[in-house]
């Protein structure tokens, strides 16, 4: 485990080094990005990020039982090729769910509150990961896995549009790097629930239950934010309608920000899936080739993967706010972007045996996992309060539909090509960010649109 310390100890010293950079604020004062947050502010990220973090864990539990699950269901060996598609097959259903169900309670955050939407999304996602225990034949992993990311995806539009009207401008970017980068806490667990299982997959799934506790907590402590009791003021009076996409989709002022975001997070969330989401299988096929055991290769990639990867994607996504509050969102997004085009073929190819990949990729998680923090800090400051969850939510999950595209392509691609060759390909698509940001406002400094 000598090369795990090593590993994470330049995690650690990159982390520090690139906070000293980028932690300073913009303003002139000395005053600190947290001063003067109120303990209800500190609550609702909390409550925010532990949603996100059980969000995760659903997620990314599929990702690294997939294999085992769909091995037993099928009947054939964990490393088949038929294995493998029905995987990127069941990646796209769960996009599909998740795009379905952030729009629907996007909407529904924006007219009834965050709250009650916040509430049913836990739930959902809950009570149909915990149900995969029963799974037994395709279709009921089809329909569960849909309805899991029913609740994902409409949980996060409802947590990151909370968040950054909860927080004052001056900690909004820092406070929503926070929340998404807390992800990485539930990639972890999801990394230890599936090594603890091992072949077992479905206890993993059970365990799935637990965020239902979330739900009281959120019954409690959670208050409507004052700017949605003014959005709500205005719908009563007639002025304004809350949660329409009509006007998020079409009128001149925000359909070029709805547009323009979706097809940042569809590069972004497509690339996740076939690009980042790869290095476990690049570790599993480097460990393969140096004759270790395929079910001890199996074990050792997911700890690559979920835990060594996501040290430095967790870094990147806690940087993200930091940097973007000092340079930017849009250069941020950019840096990001170039950077994960930089270093992906570098991670196929620069390795030469599994200790060296072990050191590349924090690096590559950081850039290729890092840019999905500036989704949660960029988008709720382009659209009015009346149309945040919503907008939020396009952005967000719309870009789940478009990455569906990048998932049937990755799919073929990775079954006829070698996968260093097929990533490096796949990783094409992050200068199609590049050219997509450039269109868009820079919001740095702004006060959210009313």
């Amino acid at each position: 485990m000598r090369e795990v310390e090593k590993v994470v100890k330049i995690c650690v010293i990159c982390y520090c080094c690139l906070s000293k950079i980028f932690m300073s604020n913009l303003n002139t004062s000395k005053e600190r990005w947290y001063s003067g947050i109120t303990r209800y502010e500190w609550l609702v990220l909390i409550i925010a990020s532990a949603g996100w973090i059980f969000d995760v864990y659903e997620g990314q539990i599929f990702n690294l039982t997939r294999n085992n699950m769909l091995g037993d269901i099928l009947g054939q060996d964990p490393g088949s090729p038929d294995v493998k598609q029905y995987g990127e097959w069941f990646l796209a259903v769960f996009l599909i769910g998740g795009t379905f169900g952030g729009l629907l309670f996007g909407a529904l955050a924006d007219k009834y509150g965050r709250r009650p939407i916040m509430i049913v999304t836990i739930l959902m996602y809950s009570v149909f990961s915990g149900m995969t225990f029963f799974a037994t034949e395709l279709w009921h992993v089809t329909v569960l896995r849909f309805l899991t990311a029913m609740g994902i995806g409409g949980e996060w539009a409802v947590a990151a549009a909370l968040v950054s009207e909860v927080f004052p401008k001056k900690a909004r970017a820092n406070a929503a790097s926070i929340f998404h980068s807390s992800s990485v806490v539930g990639t972890w667990l999801a990394a230890i629930a599936a090594i603890a299982v091992g072949t077992n997959w479905k206890y993993a799934y059970l365990i799935g239950v637990i965020p239902a506790v979330l739900i009281i907590w959120v019954r409690v402590a959670i208050k409507e934010p004052k700017k949605w009791e003014d959005a709500r003021k205005a719908a009563a009076d007639g002025t304004q309608k809350q949660g329409s996409f009509i006007e998020l989709l079409f009128s001149k002022q925000w359909a070029g920000r709805a547009w323009g975001a979706m097809g940042l997070a569809a590069v972004g969330l497509g690339t996740f899936w076939a690009v980042t989401v790869a290095g476990q299988d690049l570790a599993r096929e480097t460990l393969i080739a140096e004759g270790v055991d395929p079910a001890v290769a199996s074990q050792k990639s997911k700890f690559a993967y979920g835990i060594i990867q996501t040290i430095g994607g967790g870094i990147g996504l806690l940087l993200f706010g930091p940097i973007s509050q000092r340079i930017g969102r849009k250069k941020t997004f950019i840096f990001f972007h170039i950077a994960a085009l930089i270093i992906t073929p570098i991670t196929c190819f620069a390795p030469s045996n599994y200790t060296m990949l072990l050191c590349i990729l924090p690096i590559f998680g950081f850039f290729t996992l890092g840019m999905h923090a500036g989704y949660a800090v960029y988008f709720p400051e382009l659209f009015p309060n009346r149309l945040r969850a919503t907008g939020t939510s396009w952005g967000f999950n719309g870009g789940r539909m478009l990455a569906v595209t990048i998932l049937f392509l990755s799919g073929a691609m990775k079954k006829n090509m070698d996968l260093p060759v097929a990533m490096t390909w796949l990783s094409g698509f992050f200068l199609l960010g590049v050219i997509i940001i450039l269109f868009l406002p820079e919001t740095r400094g702004k006060d959210l649109p009313e």
